[in-house]
């Protein structure tokens, strides 16, 4: 347990100061090429965990799994990360982290329209209590960052879908978390290189360089920029939070539970505003902390609500089988008299 709790802590750190890193980070490396060395380097930490999980459960990757990994790696790395980081790059670290801490509420949903999975009572409580507490911060009648929250809540929607994706394979082929996790990584960071590349050719980046907006993707850079002041914050970046955050998650896991593993979450929004204000300074407004008292409550629906599904489902689980041990010493007690009975019949017969 003491392990547990070591895992989690170190994870909701990571986890909480991953928008407050990559801000910082802005201003040094593109966008896209933050996103490509950071999950190349998560990648490189997560391998050995996925090489084992892999070989304890004898599986290998077959084609089509490679398409999977292609797919979520498109929709993670490329998708949601990059309109993660463009969010963080335009609007307020602290409100881009509660916003995307919302992306279970999303999960949810996919898992209901595509998985045809059912939302139970307390998922659908959850669900309403935070779009409430979106709505609230994002404040739409005073919109004051129209691009960097519709960035975020791009980007928590996308990730909602990859987790459901991820969910799909893993349950397909039998892949663990962190096995998933690591290919997607791997795939995300390959793909990403390739579209990198392509900015390169004169003819796309002269299309890219035509349109205002698109000019921080033109010419792309892979290694450019990393100097000695701002090696250790891509270390901590790409080992410590999207590397280190993933492993201490599994970890975990691996030795509690899902419900037990997803309090990293469940802290996530109320830290990553503290740790904001300490350190970028960032004010945190009235709306923002009741929208995240109310996020706090929809997430405390959902682990509260899963907390008693599985104390009841154990519960059942006991009450039947304490029924099947009842009916069996009934059966074993009616059974007995009518043996003996038998064998007083047959000892009788050999007599005669």
């Amino acid at each position: 347990m003491r392990k547990t709790i070591v895992y989690i802590l170190l994870s909701t750190f990571l986890f909480s100061s991953m928008e407050i890193a990559l801000k910082m980070a802005g201003a040094s490396f593109n966008a896209i090429q933050l996103n490509f060395l950071r999950f190349g380097l998560g990648a490189l930490i997560l391998w050995p965990l996925a090489h084992m999980s892999l070989k304890k459960n004898h599986l290998k990757v077959s084609k089509k799994a490679w398409g999977l990994f292609g797919l979520t790696g498109f929709v993670c790395v490329i998708v949601s990360m990059t309109l993660f980081q463009l969010a963080v790059e335009t609007a307020k670290a602290s409100t881009v982290a509660v916003v995307f801490s919302c992306n279970p509420v999303f999960a949810l949903i996919f898992s209901y329209l595509l998985l045809h999975e059912k939302l139970s009572r307390s998922n659908l409580i959850a669900v309403l209590i935070s779009v409430i507490g979106l709505l609230v911060i994002i404040d739409p009648l005073h919109l004051s960052n129209p691009i960097g929250l519709s960035l975020a809540v791009g980007s928590a929607i996308t990730f909602g879908l990859y987790s459901i994706i991820t969910r799909y394979g893993s349950l397909k082929y039998g892949f663990s978390g962190v096995t998933m996790t690591f290919f997607t990584f791997l795939t995300g960071t390959a793909e990403l290189a390739v579209l990198m590349a392509m900015t390169h050719l004169p003819m796309i980046a002269s299309a890219l360089g035509n349109v205002a907006a698109l000019h921080d993707f033109v010419q792309i850079p892979f290694f450019a920029g990393i100097a000695p002041s701002n090696l250790a914050l891509l270390a901590y970046i790409g080992i410590g939070v999207t590397g280190g955050g993933f492993a201490f998650y599994f970890l975990a896991m691996e030795n509690s539970d899902v419900s037990t593993a997803s309090l990293v979450f469940f802290i996530k929004p109320a830290l990553a505003p503290v740790l904001a204000m300490l350190i970028l300074s960032e004010q945190i407004t009235l709306p923002v902390i009741i929208g995240i008292v109310i996020i706090l409550l929809g997430s405390l629906a959902t682990l509260l609500g899963d907390r008693v599904a599985s104390v009841a489902s154990d519960l059942f689980k006991r009450n039947k089988q304490e029924e099947a041990a009842k009916e069996a010493r009934i059966q074993e007690v009616t059974e007995k008299p009518v043996s003996g009975l038998q064998k007083h019949f047959n000892d009788d017969e050999e007599e005669l």
